[in-house]
């Protein structure tokens, strides 16, 4: 998936469990579409261009995920999300 492909907004549920874990800082394990799994603390929500970004800390390093190329999230708290499109 090129990151210049048509941004796809995600259900908003699974919005709202990413903008809890990222109120309480949660540590996720991320599946991304591409196949990369990313274990990253939440830190917010934003927006961009229309496109909208999880931004998270990992491994000391801030990183912007697009929400669309996020597959899963999971943490003991709220289980595992399966992300699916609106």
């Amino acid at each position: 998936m090129s990151m210049n492909d048509e941004y796809q907004p995600i259900n908003c549920d699974d919005y709202d469990n990413l903008e809890l874990a990222c109120q309480h800082h949660l540590v996720l394990t991320l599946k991304l579409r591409s196949g990369e799994v990313v274990e990253a603390k939440a830190k917010d929500l934003l927006m961009r261009k229309k496109v909208e970004y999880l931004v998270v800390e990992a491994s000391g390093e801030q990183r912007d995920l697009r929400l669309d190329h996020i597959e899963s999230f999971s943490h003991p708290e709220i289980g595992t999300v399966v992300v699916s499109a609106e």
